[in-house]
């Protein structure tokens, strides 16, 4: 008896369901009380997506972007991401906190959201927009609770000409390692930091880039200005369109901070102000580290590549601590030029041939100077374009210095030793041609050389 009633039924259950599904499909056409953002001279379209990682990248992540005008109910959406498109009936709407920021008569609105309860090592998808408008749908990938491989891309300074020049660079670094967790910014992103067509540039530059790939970025000089009674300070362009861990030192939420990622800790400091506070703050992050890798970046150099540079109160505060706990990498900038090496205490010239710590001096964009002349440096380049995609997996990193032309410039790879310094192991003849003015200032025509 029971077999029949079932068999009478089964056929209205399977309708049931087809006409489920049939109405979620028409929902994704139908449903829709807004207009896609397709229209890029709409003051009322999102621009400028960027996510940012939290201090707990396996569980959250921030979203910021703006509009030209202010829109009513600024919000994200989120779901589980699928390779079906009806994936977006299962999304979760929040709501964003919005700020206004005006300058020069100029005026612009700058929206936050920060998703949080996520599942570790899963596939989102979300997008943004306003009562009226969506943009597309955006994905990303949590990290790991847990430690697991992961690659990163480390861009020294873009600064200047970002749309005409450095745009091939981070175009060029997404398609050399498209597999990149996040991005890292070692300072000066633009050329002047309360410049609203700066910013634009270096957006635009990036494209989808950003909106898909967590930056973790830090300030450098060219990211301050002088306020009406000559002090520096940080442009508040920074705070509005970077959503960054706010577990900094007290004055420096948001351009000090750090975040543990799948077995290890990236640090950002400041270089540019407070520089014994965030000493003492350092030294707590390094103290409390649980972590095997350990990361550093800021802006000004511990160890110039660049002539008449010398940032001797870095030196002192910082690398004690760099020394006693043994920091692995610290990727920096401002030089304008490639360097690459170890080093001995407050030396300038002597490298640190227990393959300890490695410093990184590097440049992304189109500015660039000429090398000092103190080379405790194994690798350098000048005039030359760059960016590096180094992997983590297990007790081993890979490090790889690009040129923006696909070239292989440096390369090594450190080996964690239980007890003993890293072992440092050189997958690149040191010695061969570097690139310098003297030997990159040439063109060809035809058969002719040219000397610019």
């Amino acid at each position: 008896m029971r077999k029949t009633s079932v068999k009478r039924i089964f056929p209205l259950i399977v309708f049931v369901l087809l006409l489920i599904v049939a109405i979620q499909s028409l929902m994704l056409w139908f449903n829709s009380n807004y207009r896609l953002a397709i229209n890029s001279l709409s003051d009322d379209v999102p621009q400028r997506l960027i996510l940012n990682w939290t201090d707990n990248p396996a569980t959250s992540v921030s979203v910021t972007w703006r509009t030209a005008v202010r829109v009513e109910t600024p919000l994200a959406e989120i779901a589980l991401a699928d390779a079906s498109p009806n994936f977006v009936t299962w999304r979760t709407q929040v709501d964003a906190d919005t700020q206004q920021w005006e300058q020069d008569q100029h005026t612009a609105y700058f929206h936050t959201v920060t998703f949080t309860d996520l599942k570790p090592d899963t596939l989102y998808a979300y997008r943004v927009g306003s009562r009226d408008v969506r943009t597309e749908w955006h994905q990303f990938r949590t990290a790991s609770a847990t430690p697991a491989p992961f690659t990163f891309i480390y861009f020294g300074d873009a600064q200047t000409q970002l749309l005409s020049l450095w745009a091939r660079t981070i175009r060029n670094a997404i398609l050399n390692a498209p597999e990149a967790d996040f991005l890292l910014y070692a300072g000066d992103l633009v050329n002047h930091g309360k410049n609203d067509q700066d910013w634009q540039e270096w957006f635009q530059a990036a494209g989808w880039i950003h909106s898909q790939i967590p930056v973790l970025p830090s300030p450098g000089n060219h990211e301050y200005h002088f306020n009406l009674i000559g002090q520096s300070e940080l442009s508040p362009l920074w705070h509005l369109q970077f959503t960054l861990p706010k577990n900094g030192p007290v004055g420096l939420k948001e351009s000090t901070y750090y975040v543990d990622y799948q077995g290890a800790r990236i640090i950002s400091l400041n270089s540019n102000e407070n520089i014994a506070l965030q000493a003492g703050w350092l030294e707590t992050v390094l103290a409390d580290n649980p972590h095997r890798w350990t990361f550093l970046t800021f802006h000004h150099p511990i160890y110039s590549a660049s002539g008449g540079r010398n940032n001797k109160k870095l030196r002192q505060a910082w690398k004690p601590l760099i020394d006693r706990y043994q920091i692995d990498l610290v990727l920096q900038g401002h030089d304008h030029a490639y360097a690459r090496g170890g080093l001995l205490g407050d030396s300038v010239k002597l490298r640190d041939k227990a393959n300890g710590t490695v410093y990184v001096v590097s440049v992304s964009g189109p500015k660039q100077y000429r090398l000092r002349k103190e080379r405790w440096i194994a690798r350098a380049a000048e005039n030359t374009q760059l960016y590096q995609v180094i992997s983590v997996d297990g007790d081993r990193l890979s490090y790889r210095a690009m040129t923006v032309t696909g070239d292989v410039y440096d390369q090594f790879d450190l080996i964690k030793r239980d007890g003993k310094p890293n072992q440092l192991i050189e997958n690149l003849t040191i010695g061969r041609t570097e690139r310098r003015f003297n030997n990159t200032l040439k063109r060809k025509i035809g058969y002719l050389t040219i000397v610019d």
